[in-house]
C-alpha cells in the first residue's frame, strides 16, 4: 500500500487513529530554500476513493508561505487540488510536489496574502521572515507540540504522567 511505501521511506510517520486514513507525516525544509531547516508536521487524511481522489494536506504548524494559509495550514497546491491523478502517490506528494512548493511559491494564487506581497515587494525581507518562522515554529525538537490531538489509546510519557492538577492551575491568589 501507498502508506507503507512512505513507512519505508525515510519520512516519520505517526498514525493518528486505529485507520490507516489519518496521519502525521515530518516534513523538512528543502536545502537550498530559506525553509531549510525547517522541520513541519503534516497531516494527510486520505479520502475513501484514494489513490483516484487526492489526499488531503495540510500543516499543524505554522509556515510562512504565500500558498498555505497560516491559520488552517491548508495547501493551495493545484497538483493537489485540480489536476490529481491515481498514477501519484504519497511519495509523491513528500519528495516533489511540496518541495517545488516551498522552492518555488507562487504570489498570485495566495492562500497567505501578506506573505504573498511581501514576496513580490521585498524578496530578502520576505525571506527573512520565513527563517523567522521556521526558527519559532519548525525546530526539530518542538514539532511535538504541534499535535492537533492525542489518541485516546496512546500511553502518556512519564512527563506527561507526572504532571498533576496542581501544575496546571498554578498557585492561587492571596
Amino acid at each position: 500500500m501507498d502508506l507503507m511505501k512512505l513507512m519505508m521511506s525515510d519520512y516519520r510517520v505517526e498514525m493518528i487513529n486505529d485507520g490507516m486514513q489519518e496521519f502525521y507525516v515530518h516534513f523538512h525544509g528543502p536545502n537550498e530554500s530559506p525553509y531549510h531547516g525547517g522541520v513541519w508536521k503534516i497531516r494527510v487524511e486520505l479520502p475513501d476513493a484514494y489513490p483516484y481522489k487526492s489526499p488531503s494536506i495540510g500543516f499543524v504548524n505554522k509556515i510562512y508561505h504565500p500558498n498555505v494559509d497560516e491559520m488552517s495550514g491548508s495547501v493551495c497546491l493545484d497538483v493537489i487540488n485540480q489536476t490529481w491523478s491515481p498514477m501519484f502517490d504519497l511519495v509523491n506528494v513528500f519528495e516533489v510536489f511540496l518541495p517545488q512548493l516551498l522552492l518555488y511559491p507562487n504570489p498570485s494564487d495566495p492562500l497567505n496574502g501578506e506573505a504573498a506581497a511581501l514576496m513580490m515587494r521585498d524578496r530578502t525581507s520576505y525571506e527573512h521572515r520565513v527563517k523567522e518562522y521556521c526558527e519559532k515554529y519548525a525546530k526539530a525538537e518542538d514539532i511535538g507540540a504541534a499535535t492537533e490531538e492525542k489518541s485516546s489509546d496512546e500511553e502518556l510519557s512519564e512527563d506527561e504522567y507526572d504532571s498533576s492538577d496542581e501544575q496546571v492551575a498554578g498557585k492561587a491568589d492571596p
